[in-house]
């Protein structure tokens, strides 16, 4: 099994989310790839099982500029039998708090991929107990993704 993660940080907290889940996906057996979102394209997921976006929000509820890219890519982009998930960090003084993160995941439900857990949205740099829900995430996404490979094996 394969994870893509692809991120964008302007502070290094999703950085810091992006490592966080490398170390957990790679405790599950799961192997990882890592790319800073400028640098991605949205083929970087055809090999993967599992397809992970990291990314704050810009200013009032925007996707940041590095970003856009790829996600005017997904739009017209085929990711059926993919497990993905999405995360990142914002800060509540904003009324839109981690807004990206729910347009990422709208955007990755019209590729025909699964989600294989709930998004998590992180205030500012991640503590220990956002590290926890880092890790649950993780567990669901492997499990959904173990569950989907099962399936298309007897298919």
């Amino acid at each position: 099994m394969k994870a893509t993660i692809l991120y964008a940080s302007m502070t290094g907290n999703d950085e810091e989310i992006a490592n966080i889940l490398i170390s957990d996906f790679n405790q599950s057996g799961v192997a990882t790839e890592l790319k800073e979102i400028d640098e991605a394209d949205v083929k970087d997921f055809d090999a993967s099982d599992i397809c992970i976006i990291v990314t704050y929000t810009y200013d009032d509820g925007d996707i940041p500029e590095e970003a856009l890219d790829l996600y005017d890519d997904l739009d017209h982009y085929d990711l059926s039998n993919k497990i993905f998930g999405v995360c990142g960090s914002g800060d509540t003084c904003y009324g839109d708090f981690c807004m990206a993160v729910d347009k990422f995941e709208k955007r990755l439900l019209t590729t025909g991929a699964q989600k294989g857990a709930d998004s998590v949205k992180i205030e500012l740099y991640p503590e220990e107990e956002d590290k926890e829900k880092l890790m649950q995430f993780v567990q669901s996404i492997v499990n959904s993704a173990q569950t989907m490979l099962d399936k298309l094996q007897h298919n």
